[in-house]
């Protein structure tokens, strides 16, 4: 279901909502475990401040996750991300719940999964993505595969493409590209 690029710069200039999975898409994938039965996870940093500039330029972030962990709660935390479902195999009806009452339209959200539990969510919104590490019947329902592995940046890759086709990726960068007082 690969779109064009025309395609999926109009999908992605519609996008009010980013929502994302976790584990395969924020994460590697893999859980890790210490000897005490703690669950650890590792994030990167070029996504968080993806999500960070994302939500600045006035696009809302979510997250929607099958597992339960403090240590996901706290970097949404971190991250200013304020819509958080965990614990909930069903994903539709999660996103329904994280809606509630926020005027936004499916076609309106873009989606990353990468297995199955966020098929029926990524077959309902206007911009399902998957990253290339996802089962292949989400790469075959995707709009669009990031060129970037979960847990590796391809949210940042998201963040990016959502604002360069929204026309803010410029205002976004631009505090970065600042020199100081007298500088040129």
């Amino acid at each position: 279901m690969t779109a064009t690029e025309e395609q999926l710069n109009q999908a992605l200039k519609k996008v009010r909502w980013l929502v994302l999975d976790v584990d395969g898409v924020l994460t590697d994938g893999r859980l890790y475990f210490d000897n005490n039965g703690n669950e650890l996870k590792t994030f990167h940093t070029l996504d968080g401040h993806g999500i960070k500039m994302l939500q600045k330029s006035g696009v809302q972030v979510a997250i929607i996750t099958g597992r339960r962990s403090n240590v996901v709660e706290r970097r949404a935390h971190d991250l200013g991300v304020r819509k958080l479902i965990q614990g909930r195999e069903d994903k539709f009806a999660a996103l329904e719940e994280l809606l509630g009452d926020e005027s936004c339209r499916l076609e309106d959200i873009a989606y990353v999964g990468d297995d199955y539990p966020d098929l029926l969510v990524m077959t309902r919104i206007g911009c399902p993505i998957s990253v290339p590490n996802a089962a292949p019947p989400v790469r075959e329902r995707a709009l669009w595969i990031t060129d970037t592995r979960g847990g590796e940046g391809a949210v940042r890759e998201v963040c990016d493409r959502i604002m360069q086709a929204q026309g803010s990726f410029d205002a976004a960068l631009a505090p970065y590209l600042a020199t100081g007082e007298g500088e040129h």
